[in-house]
């Protein structure tokens, strides 16, 4: 009767158990859906909030330059799926400061979009610039349009034919960049110090087709952009590029070296690595889509989720393939660890970088 008694309890348990298993399951399941059903509820109700309304979108730079090509690229699909009309306001000057702080001081009812020089933004937040009125880390980041290889591009009257000419130039060489703190200018300066290169980087154009004319006007050598800025030139026969970031050759550009093949012609390979590591973080931050800093999260969902759709529309995607614009897609929350990986410098290289935007070097 015992030996019985002990089979039954066992089992009793065990049936117990499958029970209370199957319920948790059915539950869980139930809650799911619910949950989904109340997600597929907010997003209607945001959507009809975004439908036939206007966002600003923000551009840092004047009709015509790369950032401006871009937006007016996205805003048909942002248009598509958010159901909003898009209107470009063009802002170029100060390499991007002034789309930054005219975002994060815009309404936060999530109406206000800006892509924005993300490479000079952290820039700006490490020098503590005066007059970035902003907080790098507030910003409500969608994702990102681009990281874009930088290249050293010089006019074709030039008498410039290679990398060379730089390392061995006796006389100082002229190359134009926007304002201190602008990528163009860090890019001149960051590439003169870990190179040592002899050149002087003339900073203050409002945008990269005003460096351009000065280019071909011969008034300066060359500037550094991104690859796809530099592109139609460089077809046009108008420019060559003699040197590009990373740390491989990307396939448009096989036979042009890349700064990290100059290492071992420096005095100080280490340190070189050391600042070429953290200028390439700087580039991986790209040019990012933000909306301003306390913003509802469900807007915010609601504006990635567009975001990401239209930077995966087909449409889209032939659009920038016609022109020539790279794309490099990154999720609003993959910017934000971009971003503070881009932060974290040892400190006398967050120094370097400092001295290099405040015009110091």
């Amino acid at each position: 009767m015992l030996k019985k008694r002990n089979i039954i309890i066992p089992s009793f348990i065990s049936l117990l158990l499958v029970i209370f298993f199957i319920t948790y399951l059915l539950v869980s399941q139930q809650s799911k859906q619910n949950n989904n059903e109340q997600g597929k509820s907010i997003s209607l109700d945001i959507a009809t909030v975004y439908e036939g309304k206007s966002i600003r979108f923000l551009v840092p730079s004047a009709p015509g330059g790369g950032f401006d090509e871009y937006a007016r690229l996205l805003a048909p699909y942002i248009e598509k799926h958010t159901g909003a009309r898009v209107r470009i306001a063009n802002m170029p000057g100060a390499g991007g400061l002034r789309v930054a702080n005219e975002l994060f001081k815009s309404p936060r009812d999530g109406f206000t979009i800006g892509i924005m020089n993300g490479s000079a933004l952290v820039t700006n937040r490490l020098s503590k610039l005066k007059g970035a009125n902003y907080n790098l880390e507030k910003f409500e980041y969608l994702g990102r349009v681009v990281a874009d290889t930088r290249v050293l591009s010089v006019s074709i009257k030039s008498n410039l034919n290679s990398i060379e000419d730089f390392l061995n130039a006796q006389d100082i060489i002229k190359i134009g960049a926007t304002g201190l703190g602008g990528t163009s200018y860090v890019d001149g300066v960051i590439s003169k110090e870990a190179l040592s290169l002899n050149v002087k980087v003339i900073h203050g154009f409002d945008s990269s087709p005003a460096i351009r004319q000065s280019m071909l006007r011969g008034n300066i050598a060359g500037t550094w952009a991104s690859w796809s800025s530099a592109e139609y030139s460089v077809n046009s026969g108008l420019e060559k590029i003699l040197l590009q970031s990373g740390t491989e050759r990307i396939k448009d550009l096989p036979d042009v070296p890349t700064v990290y093949e100059l290492i071992g012609k420096t005095k100080d390979a280490e340190k070189t690595k050391e600042i070429l590591t953290a200028w390439d973080l700087l580039s991986l931050v790209g040019r990012p889509v933000a909306t301003s800093p306390g913003t509802s999260m469900d807007k915010v969902q609601f504006l990635r989720e567009a975001f990401n759709k239209s930077m995966h529309d087909p449409a889209f995607l032939r659009s920038t393939e016609k022109v020539n614009r790279a794309v490099h897609y990154a999720s609003g929350e993959e910017m934000i660890e971009i971003i503070k990986k881009s932060i974290q410098m040892k400190i006398d290289i967050e120094k370097l970088f400092i001295l290099a935007i405040r015009g110091d070097l």
